[in-house]
């Protein structure tokens, strides 16, 4: 009788234990690693523009490696057919058969199911010629294996641009060569192969490029390359294998690769949210820590500041592309991840001032506004102070009394520039008037309202940096020319609008259409529904241009269901034909492009956070996908996903410079970032749910906090923030 029952309970506990596994992610089954959540495919479909490149890479990595795809198919992820892959100033093919020079002939069929992208390996199969291919990245090379049918002759072809392109086998295990990039500078590669080749071939004309050959093996046949890329010459390439990748194995390199990036990735931890909520977030993640690009290439690297190679001397040598839009949250997600690194960048540009003589760039305003002076003050004011504030000061106020602000130009102030200076705003054409300062692209025109709003946030920015340093007479100086963003506000209208160099507003003018193609004579991208709000650093002031709180949140209610030409057929085609970065709409909203990122947060300012809770979570929910439609326009190299990052967490940096993140509606239950400094802030979401994305009550630090921010100080020095998260706005919180 004991044993029967004892059988009996065992049994009842064994089903028990197993409906609790069923029901749960234990007994044993390991779970889900953040960075295995990471799908670079995300984006691989431009929602009108350019799609997002499935980057394998080390964070910040020089060497960014993609399979080199149809050139016709703009959207990466529809294309059929890959025409190589990334090898520096090449495109390295494996093929077998007949060497086609072409790279379209040579060119193979290959299918994304049968592809395997991480951060930090990619495999695919090259269908037409049954090649399995894999790779894994250095900081500045990469690491190939071709796997060759059984029986089939292999090639390896490297396929060259015509930009003046080198290329030379040298005996029978390497190829090396060179190409100008699009940017001015020399791009070069040095590839080491496992096996000797058997014979090679190069041609040059109208195709450039060396074909490699292998004999036929009864077996499958691997076939190792390592690749190294440099701007400071092949024999650099040669020492970046050297130093990076010293032995041929390919496991080793994923497996040093994937640990880079889980000591990134340990800098977050997040806890709850939906599993597409959680790939977004972290394949979000992944893109953030991209850029800036690393380019120190063992103890030197090249600035392109004036075309030399420099001693690196023990410290990091970053840059960035654009950074019009990544002083707005990509920089101050690094700031808090990655302080040192934060610290290199900015040191980086006063070294490029050192060698250049300007800030950035040779005073090149990167497509609008000095930024720098944003992310500098931003790095600055938030208690990272490693670097020479009065050189970099000096540089900055060069850029902005010498330079020119003109879209897309750099070199010295011009005519329109000294207009701006003497009348406090950047002056527009007349519609039909013909452009007469040689130095205004042709496309991109003159932009002068998002020119003259630029020009003032960066005047207030350097404004704070010379109070800091003491000089109370460029302080109140630039602090002048900070509310310049007046200078452009059309009372009439309620909306900034454009000036002609008498002073007179343009007429007519549409704060819809007016200003062409992109709105680029008056505005960069975007139109005046947009760029009416971009005074980030003087939004009270801006709340009493518009007539106070009242009308000011009416306005960004109409903002968010305002149409396009009324209901007719085809308005909305007509609209983002003219304005195609203005992607990811939601009335005139659009969340594609950066100049929007601080508008839902905005209601913050007007006693209303309610209705930035309310905004932001549909901005989430709306326009990031877990697909490769997942971006509502150009993701811009971690921008748009640094956005996301942000609001998912709960908070956002609405105006860089100031050491302050509004709040808005996080959807993770507890987020844990692990600062630089070794402390911990945590934001804890009691209750959050789809439905409960309003904050009812908020305490920091155990004390009641009932306003929507919180400072930088606050953050660094780790703590918890708590909010309780209910169905109903609670519009007495925060107003």
């Amino acid at each position: 009788m004991f044993l029967e029952r004892s059988d009996a309970y065992a049994g009842f506990v064994l089903v028990l234990c197993t409906m609790l596994c069923l029901g749960t992610a234990g007994c044993g089954r390991k779970t889900k690693d953040p960075l295995d959540y990471v799908d670079p495919n995300i984006g691989g479909i431009g929602y009108l523009l350019q799609p997002a490149h499935p980057n394998v890479q080390l964070p910040h990595g020089m060497a960014r490696l993609a399979p080199v795809t149809t050139p016709l198919v703009k959207d990466r992820y529809l294309a059929d057919r890959i025409h190589g892959f990334r090898a520096g100033a090449s495109a390295i093919m494996p093929v077998t058969g007949e060497v086609q020079r072409d790279p379209a002939a040579s060119s193979s069929l290959y299918d994304h199911d049968l592809e395997k992208v991480t951060p930090y390996s990619y495999e695919t199969l090259l269908e037409s010629y049954d090649v399995k291919v894999e790779y894994s990245p250095g900081a500045t090379s990469a690491y190939y294996r071709f796997t060759f049918p059984a029986g089939k002759d292999g090639h390896v072809i490297f396929n060259m641009s015509p930009r003046n392109p080198a290329v030379e086998v040298r005996g029978s295990n390497a190829v090396w060569g060179g190409e100008d990039s699009p940017f001015g500078s020399r791009t070069y590669f040095y590839a080491d192969f496992s096996k000797p080749f058997v014979a090679q071939s190069t041609w040059k004309g109208e195709l450039n490029g060396a074909a490699v050959d292998f004999n036929r093996s009864s077996d499958p046949q691997q076939i190792d390359v390592k690749v190294g890329f440099s701007l400071i010459g092949t024999e650099q390439a040669r020492a970046n294998i050297d130093r990076e990748m010293p032995g041929w194995d390919l496991n080793a390199v994923r497996t040093k690769a994937r640990q880079a990036w889980e000591r990134e990735f340990a800098k977050v931890e997040v806890t709850g949210g939906t599993e597409e909520q959680r790939t977004i977030f972290f394949s979000a993640l992944y893109r953030a820590m991209g850029r800036p690009m690393n380019l120190v290439e063992g103890d030197k690297y090249y600035s392109g500041a004036d075309r030399k190679v420099h001693d690196a001397q023990g410290q990091g040598f970053y840059t960035v592309s654009n950074l019009w839009g990544s002083y707005r949250s990509l920089h101050p997600l690094q700031l808090l991840l990655d302080p040192d690194r934060q610290r290199d960048f900015v040191r980086s540009y006063v070294k490029v001032y050192e060698q250049s003589g300007w800030m950035q760039g040779y005073g090149r305003a990167g497509m609008i506004g000095h930024h720098m002076t944003a992310l500098i003050a931003d790095t600055y004011f938030k208690g990272y102070r490693d670097f020479d504030l009065a050189e970099a000061y000096e540089g900055l106020r060069k850029n902005r009394m010498e330079a020119t602000m003109i879209p897309w130009r750099r070199g010295p102030a011009t005519v329109l520039d000294r207009a701006y200076y003497e009348k406090g705003f950047f002056p527009a054409l007349r519609p039909g008037e013909k452009e007469t300062v040689p130095e205004v692209d042709g496309f991109e025109r003159r932009q002068a309202v998002s020119v003259t709003l630029e020009a003032a946030y960066d005047d207030w920015c350097l404004a704070q940096l010379a109070r800091e340093l003491g000089k109370q007479s460029d302080y109140d100086y630039f602090m002048g020319r900070a509310r310049n963003y007046r200078n452009v506000f059309d009372e009439r209208i309620g909306f900034m609008a454009p000036k002609s160099a008498d002073g007179k507003w343009i007429a007519p003018f549409d704060p819809k259409w007016g200003g062409g193609q992109g709105g680029r004579d008056y505005f960069t991208e975007m139109n005046s529904w947009i760029y009416t709000w971009h005074v980030q650093h003087d939004v009270e002031d801006l709340i009493g241009l518009m007539g106070g709180r009242e009308n000011f949140t009416a306005k960004l209610d109409q903002l968010f269901r305002e149409q396009y030409r009324g209901f007719e057929e085809g308005a909305k085609f007509v609209f983002l034909r003219q304005f195609p970065d203005q992607t990811g709409l939601i009335g005139q909203y659009g969340h594609g492009n950066e100049p929007s990122f601080h508008i839902p947060y905005l209601y913050n300012y007007a006693g209303e956070p309610w209705k930035t809770q309310r905004k932001v979570r549909e901005i989430m929910h709306v326009w990031y996908r877990a697909h490769p439609l997942g971006f509502a326009g150009d993701e811009d190299d971690g921008e748009l996903s640094s956005w996301y990052v942000f609001s998912a967490m709960g908070f956002y940096p609405v105006c860089p410079g100031k050491p302050v993140y509004d709040i808005g509606s996080p959807i993770f239950e507890e987020v844990k970032l692990h600062l630089g400094n070794g402390k911990t802030f945590r934001v804890v979401a009691r209750g959050v749910s789809a439905v409960n994305k309003y904050i009812q009550s908020a305490r920091l630090n155990g004390q009641p906090l009932n306003k929507p921010w919180f400072a930088h100080k606050d953050l660094v020095s780790g703590g918890t923030l708590i909010l309780g998260m209910g169905p109903r706005p609670n519009q007495s919180w925060g107003k």
